[in-house]
Order: structure tokens, then C-alpha cells, then sequence
């Protein structure tokens, strides 16, 4: 398998972090050489992946110092190799974790540079084949605006059975058409019954958008949180660690088809 770069986004809340983690483990069991990149500036993906609470503080964002211009975009000025083995720190199932930024002081700016960095690293981790790469985002379109996700292979937009969550992936699918991704779609999370997945489905269809997973509603996702331990841990047979698997399966298959 070449290597996949898959993006996690939508509004706050809708459970891009839980999704984020359960997919990077699962499709680590499967034998692929995983990283999962926190794109929030309020990160938690390494405690959601089940990663030791001090261990997980210990992570220092990436340096903006890694990544210089070049022709089409941005790129490492360091083997990939070797940025992944300085900056990451180790996650269960053998995931290996970065962060993109963490704002340390109040009004010390933008996040430009850590975007950039993001991008290029993203952009180098096509040379690891057999790989995947998972980049958890905020809950924002700057990093759509700013082409953060440009070089990635596939974009999720997880989607709650609301409409204002709806709305939210309509208007980020439509920033999205507007880069190189093969692939954009919504996973539908949190459904609690037949008629949310109806209404979900019928959104996607009148607005155009491809719907790529239907995550059922899970009392144990909740539990879990509230315990600080990851869903596929806690409970390993819920639901939805079932039909993530199922999300997991179609990165596999989905993408290098669309590829040329």
C-alpha cells in the first residue's frame, strides 16, 4: 500500500478526537505504520490515543523552524525520518504522535508558521510508503483556508444529526473542492436512531456530498471520556468501534482507486 493522508475535521464537539484515535489504533493493528498529528490548538489526541497523562504533556510541538518554501508549497528541510523520531512521542498499538501548536502565552499572534509546518510535514509523508497519516483538526476552517489539508489524500468531515453541524460540512466541503484532496466526505457520528441516519443521508444526497460512514450513538464513547481511558479500551466490542473499523476499511480501499 502507498502511503494515505487523512484529515479529521468538522464542528466542535461532533467527536473528531474520539474518531481520530480509534481509527489510528485500529488501522495500526492491521499492520500500517501509523502517525496521528494534533492539529488543535487545544490538543488532546495523545490522551485520547491512551497515551500516559505525563508523557502527553511532555510533547513539544513541532518547530516551525522544520519546513522552508518551495516550489508548489511548503516542505521539510530535514528527512522525515528524522523529524518523526525527534518529535513524536510513542502511543499504544505503536501509533506514533505529534502535536502542531500549543499557544503558551496570550497575545503572542498567529498561528501561521505552525500551519506551514503542518503542511510540509504533511506533504513528506508521501515518501513513507505503507503508511498512514492522521491529521485531527480544530474545529475551524483556517486550516482549509490556509491550506493546511492541502496535501492530504482524503478529508472526513464528521457530521452530528443537527443541522447546524450540517451546515458546518457543507461550507467546509466547499473550501475543500478548492484543493488537491481526492477525497471528501462526512461520516455521520452520533446517529441515535433510523431517522437520524435518514436525515443525514438525505442531506448528503440534496447537497452533493459523499457519505462515507454512519457511526452509531455511544454511551461508552461517554463513559470512556469521563474515565480519561480510550474508547477501544474501555469498551473494545461497542458499536462504534465497529463501524469505525468500517470507516478504516474504506480509507484503505478508497482512495488508491481515485488515484491516477
Amino acid at each position: 500500500m502507498t502511503s494515505l493522508r487523512v484529515a479529521v475535521a468538522g464542528k466542535g464537539g461532533a467527536g473528531k478526537t474520539t474518531v481520530s484515535a480509534t481509527l489510528a489504533r485500529l488501522l495500526a493493528r492491521q499492520g500500517r505504520d501509523v502517525t496521528v498529528i494534533d492539529g488543535d490548538s487545544n490538543p488532546n489526541v495523545a490522551v485520547a490515543m491512551g497515551v500516559d497523562r505525563a508523557l502527553a504533556e511532555s510533547l513539544q510541538p513541532l518547530p516551525t523552524t522544520l519546513v522552508s518554501r518551495r516550489m508548489g508549497g511548503t516542505a521539510l528541510k530535514e528527512p522525515i525520518d528524522a523529524v518523526l523520531a525527534e518529535h513524536s512521542i510513542p502511543a499504544p498499538d505503536d501509533v506514533r504522535v505529534l502535536m502542531m501548536c500549543m499557544p503558551k502565552h496570550a497575545d503572542e499572534g498567529c498561528l501561521c508558521t505552525s500551519h506551514a509546518t503542518v503542511a510540509g510535514l504533511m506533504n513528506d509523508m508521501a515518501e513513507r510508503e505503507d503508511s498512514v497519516t492522521i491529521l485531527d483538526l480544530e474545529a475551524s476552517p483556517e486550516h482549509l483556508s490556509r491550506g493546511t489539508t492541502r496535501n492530504v489524500d482524503y478529508l472526513f468531515l464528521i457530521v452530528e444529526p443537527y443541522y447546524r453541524s450540517y451546515e458546518t460540512a457543507k461550507r467546509m466541503a466547499a473550501l475543500a473542492a478548492e484543493l488537491p484532496i481526492a477525497r471528501v466526505a462526512v461520516v455521520a457520528n452520533k446517529l441515535r436512531n433510523a431517522a437520524d441516519a435518514e436525515a443525514i443521508r438525505e442531506y448528503c444526497e440534496l447537497n452533493k456530498l459523499n457519505l462515507d460512514g454512519e457511526l452509531p450513538w455511544s454511551e461508552a464513547a461517554i463513559n470512556a471520556d469521563k474515565a480519561g481511558v480510550p474508547l477501544l479500551d474501555y469498551e473494545p466490542a461497542d458499536p462504534m468501534v465497529e463501524a469505525v473499523g468500517k470507516v478504516a476499511e474504506r480509507i484503505t480501499t478508497t482512495v488508491p482507486a481515485l488515484r491516477p
